[in-house]
């Protein structure tokens, strides 16, 4: 089997791979805010997803660009039902856990499907990784205890609603993962406009039976406002995540993305500045903060740190 490689543009990914981040970052506090207002979380991930779909759909049609599925070919199929089914159970479930948990929460736990991420490029893709690469990993982990060590607490005492949240994250993470990994690989016969389109219209069509529709009626501006950034950032943040995997090694990628808690607790702490009792989570102490600039640095040296001689992937032949 061909495996894809990335086009060697190292800036482009890692500016991709740094917009999907942002993007990603005030997500999760647009979903919660949608929630609070009254949406349910199938009926928000349908019109992402439906909308996203429509929007892709006349863009390459206008551009003689729709997908030919012809090349696929078995495997290419399996991979595109992977990821759509992967894509689609990672956006249900993350807004349906919002419900239970704050953002910054589902930020902590989401954390894992970077890292799953990093650890199956290095696996399939044998993407090259150095020690000191390794190193800025374990400043990652050890920033992710700072950055939420207020909640630590709370996430080893989980009961209730809250134990809900976290394990539908933690699943959502998982999954993540294994979309990420099928997107990479189909990355070869197909462009990655091209992928997400079909995705989107796979999962809006499967979700329908579960959404409500005709809640988008009830929605005063402000949540149609919130709605309608939700329909972009999933046009945006996928877009982007998919061309800088195009461009850069998906290990990277992930380092990327283990900034978007900082991007989440930054809007929190601007959200309560102006409207204080909005429902998004709390601020952080000074370990807390501590533990955002250890994110920071091991996140950069993982994803951008250059040398030589890198380990050797494991051979699970």
């Amino acid at each position: 089997m061909i495996l894809h490689r990335t086009s060697g543009n190292q800036r482009l990914g890692f500016l991709l791979a740094l917009a999907t981040v942002l993007l990603w970052g005030l997500l999760a506090i647009a979903i919660k805010l949608l929630l609070v207002g009254g949406m349910d979380a199938y009926t928000i991930t349908w019109y992402r997803l439906a909308t996203s779909a429509l929007v892709l759909g006349a863009y390459q049609a206008r551009r003689g660009q729709l997908p030919s599925l012809r090349a696929l070919g078995p495997s290419g199929w399996g991979l595109l039902a992977l990821a759509l089914l992967g894509l689609l159970g990672n956006y249900v479930l993350f807004a349906i856990a919002l419900s239970y948990v704050p953002p910054t929460t589902a930020q902590l736990v989401i954390q894992l499907a970077p890292i799953l991420l990093l650890a199956g490029s290095l696996a399939i893709f044998r993407e090259a990784f150095s020690w000191p690469q390794a190193l800025g990993v374990l400043g990652l982990l050890a920033g992710l205890l700072l950055f939420f060590n207020d909640r630590l607490g709370d996430l080893v005492r989980l009961s209730g609603t809250e134990a809900i949240g976290v394990g539908l994250v933690f699943v959502s993470a998982v999954i993540w993962a294994a979309y990420a990994l099928a997107q990479k690989q189909l990355l070869v016969t197909l462009s990655s406009v091209n992928i997400l389109f079909l995705i989107y219209v796979g999962a809006a069509v499967l979700l329908l039976p579960l959404a409500t529709p005709s809640q988008v009626t009830t929605l005063g501006r402000f949540e149609l406002g919130l709605l309608a950034f939700g329909i972009f950032n999933t046009l945006a943040a996928y877009g982007c995540f998919a061309e800088a995997l195009e461009h850069w090694e998906a290990s990277r990628v992930s380092a990327v993305i283990s900034l978007t808690p900082l991007v989440t607790i930054l809007a929190v702490y601007v959200i309560l500045a102006v409207w204080p009792s909005a429902e998004v989570g709390g601020r952080l102490d000074a370990l807390g903060l501590a533990g955002a600039a250890l994110i920071v640095g091991g996140s950069m040296m993982t994803a951008l740190w250059r040398e030589p001689k890198a380990i050797e992937p494991l051979d699970f032949e």
